[in-house]
């Protein structure tokens, strides 16, 4: 049985506790205690979180874990001199430290992500930059696993690190499952954007969202404006103008972020050829989506799973 410890502190936010439900569904999944989960703080006894609902504590002392979760805040949070000591040494004490959303400052004041790659809520990446210059921000990434030390983004991704941790030590079909009792997806790659092509568009009117369900539903389609448009019941041309003056783009660029969209997560996800990517996304053939890679994320579509699957096996 592994032992989880998750650190909390007066003002945690109670979505960090979110990823708790995912080693809780292991045990039922697994029908065994695969995993023991402890809350841990300076003082021990009942802990406020932001939002007013206490949880019971126990003082931290011996940091012997197999994984060490510290909680996020709603803001930055920095750690006193003693939670900063106890992460400290849970570094070379247990298995695995990870963060979740902005309990990434609480390490890097702990000076464990000096030197390593890691990642927290956009909101406040450049903030933790400017602060640990020393570093290595990714801002636009679910979660990412440096060595021994893991960090998720916003408090959502905190479920994605437990489920990548779950599969790590599990395997993927009991991931998988435990995901599905959660209804969440299984499971966001770790290299996944934080940002979504559909959140960012955020279309007011029903019948612009029609036409971008439409899109997303049907990559391999040619998706020209005329077809956008009929799925609006819109003229072609009365489509163009309200889609830009709704979504700030023309459908087309639109159109182009969802493929890229989809077929990022294909390629961190999945080991289908290249070719079939683009063919499901609807680039056609992958040296056009090769220069859509590179214009969008610096990167061709070979390196981006490469990336994904050192990250997985770290």
């Amino acid at each position: 049985m592994q032992r989880v410890a998750v650190l909390l502190f007066p003002g945690f936010q109670m979505m960090s506790l979110a990823a708790i439900s995912a080693f809780e569904f292991t045990n039922l999944e697994l029908d065994e205690p695969a995993y023991e989960v402890s809350y841990l703080s300076e003082t021990g006894g009942p802990v406020p979180s932001s939002f007013g609902v206490t949880v019971d504590t126990k003082r931290f002392d011996d940091p012997a874990f197999d994984t060490l979760l510290v909680s996020g805040a709603v803001g930055i949070k920095l750690p006193t001199t003693k939670e900063t000591e106890f992460i400290r040494s849970a570094l070379a004490a247990s298995r695995r430290v990870a963060s979740i959303c902005t309990g990434a400052f609480l390490l890097a004041e702990a000076g464990i992500l000096d030197g390593r790659r890691a990642t927290t809520h956009w909101l406040l990446a450049r903030e933790l930059q400017s602060r640990y210059p020393k570093i290595k921000i990714e801002d636009d990434r679910i979660f990412i696993i440096d060595g021994s030390v893991w960090s998720s983004a916003g408090m959502t991704a905190g479920v994605d690190l437990a489920l990548a941790m779950i599969e790590k030590d599990h395997g993927a079909d009991v991931a998988r499952a435990v995901a599905r009792k959660l209804v969440v997806y299984h499971r966001r790659a770790g290299g996944q954007s934080q940002f979504s092509a559909l959140l960012e568009l955020e279309p007011k009117s029903d019948r612009i969202q029609k036409a971008l369900a439409h899109a997303r539903s049907n990559l391999k389609n040619t998706l020209s404006v005329e077809e956008l448009a009929e799925a609006a019941h819109l003229s072609p041309r009365q489509f163009s103008r309200t889609f830009r003056a709704e979504t700030g783009q023309s459908p087309a660029k639109a159109v182009e972020n969802l493929r890229l969209e989809a077929a990022r997560l294909m390629m961190e996800q999945g080991r289908h050829p290249i070719d079939v990517v683009a063919t499901e996304t609807g680039f056609a053939d992958r040296e056009r989506m090769r220069r859509a890679f590179l214009r969008a994320f610096g990167q061709p579509p070979q390196a981006i799973r490469r990336n994904a699957q050192r990250e997985y096996q770290a």
